[in-house]
């Protein structure tokens, strides 16, 4: 299988492409800026994307680029380049895959979804109103994809977290560097995802034909922001103070966040996929890689 990767600067596009060597597939990857192993490719630029998937002429497309600062993707000032990115660079890459014959693996997120009530989301849930730019041209996104394509696989992620790059993980522990004391939201519930293990899970989907819309978080009991802090100072054995804290008092995000971030997973199972490991192991083992 000969695979074409965006985003290998990014935690997930890291790890597909270990993932994809691992395998010993082909694999080209690229990213806004080149890198030892990779392409400089600017997704927003249709010629540039059609120009680069037209020479390698992938199998398939995993699509792992995007404007992932929720936050900053409120500042009216960087709206337009937000859409630019989350939905016309993925139009762009659907085009490519649509022309070439590839499949493409789009990586979405819960933000789609109004993030209310407490019922687990379902791959085929209807999508309405998200909550903040981001999920909106996320959404966009996926309309793009599924518009010019049916050869495709759709799949929702959460609470993302990588040894290539920012997360929570990592921001938790550099807090408790310089504070005893730690104040985290506990009203927002949702699961963890390593992106070593869905890196596998997407190159799994890959290498079949069962297209469609998927959710993928790591297994376990669904938690809080508050719950997965616990755990991260317990297996990093760091005596820190969580505090718990709702969305209200904490107050400092300037994109609304989603209450729920709940992923029914099922249909993993349902379509012979295996479900990613129970999230405290997860975490332990990216844990394991990480300088305390």
């Amino acid at each position: 299988m000969k695979a074409f990767v965006t985003g290998v600067a990014g935690q997930l596009g890291h790890d597909i492409m270990k993932e994809l060597a691992r395998r010993h597939h082909e694999a080209i990857g690229s990213d806004l800026s080149p890198g030892s192993s990779c392409v400089p490719l600017d997704i927003t630029d249709k010629g540039a994307v059609c120009a680069a998937i037209s020479k390698v002429q992938p199998d398939v497309i995993f699509h792992c680029a995007a404007w992932t600062d929720v936050d900053g993707a409120e500042d009216p000032a960087n709206k337009a380049d937000v859409r630019k990115i989350n939905a016309d660079g993925t139009r762009n890459l659907a085009e490519a895959a649509k022309a070439t014959s590839a499949k493409i693996v789009y990586v979405s997120t819960d933000y789609v979804f109004d993030g209310q009530g407490e019922t687990p989301w379902r791959p085929d849930d209807q999508c309405f109103e998200p909550l903040n730019h981001y999920g909106q041209t996320k959404l966009e996104g996926e309309f793009a994809v599924t518009e010019l394509t049916d050869r495709f696989f759709i799949v929702r992620t959460s609470w993302v977290f990588g040894s290539n790059g920012k997360n929570f993980v990592r921001t938790m522990l550099n807090v408790a560097k310089s504070h005893t004391t730690v104040r985290v939201v506990n009203d927002q519930i949702g699961s963890p995802t390593y992106t070593l293990d869905l890196a596998r899970l997407l190159v799994d989907m890959a290498e079949t034909d069962r297209y469609g819309f998927y959710h993928a978080a790591n297994e376990g009991d669904y938690i809080s922001w508050c719950d997965f802090t616990k755990e991260i100072y317990r297996q990093a054995h760091i005596e820190a103070e969580v505090l718990p804290v709702t969305t209200e008092e904490y107050g400092l995000n300037k994109a609304v966040r989603p209450f729920n971030s709940r992923l029914d997973k099922t249909k993993l199972s349902e379509a012979r996929f295996a479900p990613l490991p129970d999230w405290q192991d997860a975490l332990a083992r990216y844990l394991k890689g990480v300088e305390l």
